[in-house]
């Protein structure tokens, strides 16, 4: 039985994937532009940090449908023109903005503050006129409802067309306004020093988060819109931080999960298409985030790896300064362990990774010594350190004996150039290895 199961779903999925139904073309064309317009405009939502406005946008939209419902009804049109309840929606979207942009600016209340506001007031005021709609002779078939959760099964050759067409004039506008869109996101005082006009570009990407908002309500429905703008955008912030790549990858991702949603739902009996989308993108931003480029396992490896830098760098330190103290050319492991006050176990891995990088080598009776690669790069670690530590003594003020914990913070990441600015602020010979300023201040080494 489950085998048969499993050939009926594989024998869908490859039906659908053939594309040999007509009305699967049709949704798959459109979704697949929603999609990839979706991903490029949420990009500079989630950049810009109003992800949450495209939410309001989209609850906003439902007594705008009503509302268009009523007037064409009332004109003697068909109330379910699609064109017809989008145009009402779209409308009732910008009007949401502005809306929105009034109570921030003419109130002390934050941006979460005016969003649940905006979006509560003006999704009540939608069940409300859709209570009334449904109590009309005609009420019952106008099918407003499905508008809430999607219904992308039923596209038409006609509604993938209009999806299509707007799509593209959204990506064509983004590309346009690439420059612009990304200064306003990053730095919009800068773009308005430049003489860009700033509220113009605020308004021109809050009437393509509108439009796609829209788009999107045929499909996943106007209580899964915002997941169409926000999550394709922060699965590709899990990739790369360059504004290009993270628009591009956004819609790439954004069409892929709209694409293989499509393809699920279609070969699923009765499985809504709008919620197997979202879900579809919701496992690329999983992934993305367990094993993207910023994610979680990279994350992991790249703090271990500094964790282990930071240690072999103190333990290479420490070899420096024990023979210095002590004028010894090799370092008892005991004392070595007591120096630096850590615990043996963690000792013996240290060591272990630097002979092994061929820093240090044991000799007889369990002392350590330096190579000579080791020799050369414990001398320029102490060296920094030590820069650092005088910096920080003469020019902030701080005690000598508290002097080297401060210095620990920061000189693993000092770089060339803030070496030789160090250099020259404190008068230091190039190359040269200063004396430690616990010596010179008195308070010795433990």
């Amino acid at each position: 039985m489950l085998a048969e199961v499993q050939t009926d779903w594989w024998d869908s999925f490859v039906r659908a994937l053939l594309l040999r139904d007509a009305n699967t073309l049709w949704v798959v064309a459109g979704v697949l532009g929603l999609g990839i317009a979706s991903g490029a405009v949420g990009s500079f939502l989630v950049l810009r940090r109003r992800a949450l406005t495209a939410d309001a946008v989209s609850h906003a939209t439902l007594p705008g449908i009503a509302v268009a419902f009523m007037v064409m009804l009332g004109a003697g049109f068909s109330g379910k023109s699609l064109p017809g309840l989008l145009l009402g929606a779209f409308l009732a979207g910008l009007l949401s903005m502005v809306v929105l942009v009034l109570i921030r600016r003419t109130t002390h209340l934050k941006d979460d503050a005016a969003i649940g506001i905006t979006l509560s007031v003006f999704f009540g005021v939608g069940i409300c006129l859709l209570s009334f709609v449904q109590q009309l002779p005609t009420g019952n078939a106008a099918g407003l409802e499905t508008f809430i959760f999607g219904k992308a099964a039923t596209m038409l050759a006609a509604d993938a067309r209009m999806i299509g067409i707007a799509s593209l004039v959204v990506v064509v506008m983004v590309v346009l306004f690439f420059k612009e869109l990304g200064a306003i996101c990053f730095d919009e005082g800068w773009a308005a020093a430049r003489g860009w006009p700033v509220l113009a570009l605020d308004f021109l990407l809050t009437g393509l988060v509108v439009l796609v908002t829209v788009l999107a309500i045929q499909s996943v429905g106007l209580v899964l819109a915002i997941a169409l703008l926000i999550i394709p955008a922060s699965t590709a912030l899990l990739w790369s931080h360059r504004l290009p790549v993270v628009v591009l990858l956004s819609a790439l991702l954004g069409g892929f999960g709209a694409w293989f949603g499509a393809m699920l739902s279609a070969s699923i009996p009765r499985m809504p298409t709008g919620p197997v989308i979202v879900l579809a993108c919701a496992v690329l931003f999983i992934a993305s985030l367990v094993f993207g480029r910023r994610g979680i396992v990279q994350r992991w490896l790249s703090r271990r790896s500094l964790a282990r830098r930071v240690d072999r760098q103190h333990l290479l330190r420490a070899c420096w300064e024990i023979m210095e103290q002590d004028d010894v050319a090799s370092v008892p492991l005991d004392r070595l362990i007591e120096w630096r006050s850590w615990s043996r176990r963690r000792v013996g891995v240290c060591l272990r990774r630097c002979t092994g990088r061929g820093l240090l080598e044991l000799r007889e009776g369990g002392a350590v010594r330096l190579t000579e690669a080791g020799r050369l790069r414990a001398g320029r670690i102490v060296r920094n350190h030590r820069l650092w530590e005088a910096y920080l003594i003469r020019h902030a003020d701080i005690a000598p004996s508290h002097v080297d914990r401060d210095a620990d913070a920061i000189e693993h990441v000092l770089d060339a150039d803030l070496i030789s600015s160090l250099e020259a602020v404190l008068g230091a010979t190039a190359g040269s290895v200063p004396p430690s300023p616990h010596v010179m201040g008195g308070e010795g080494r433990p």
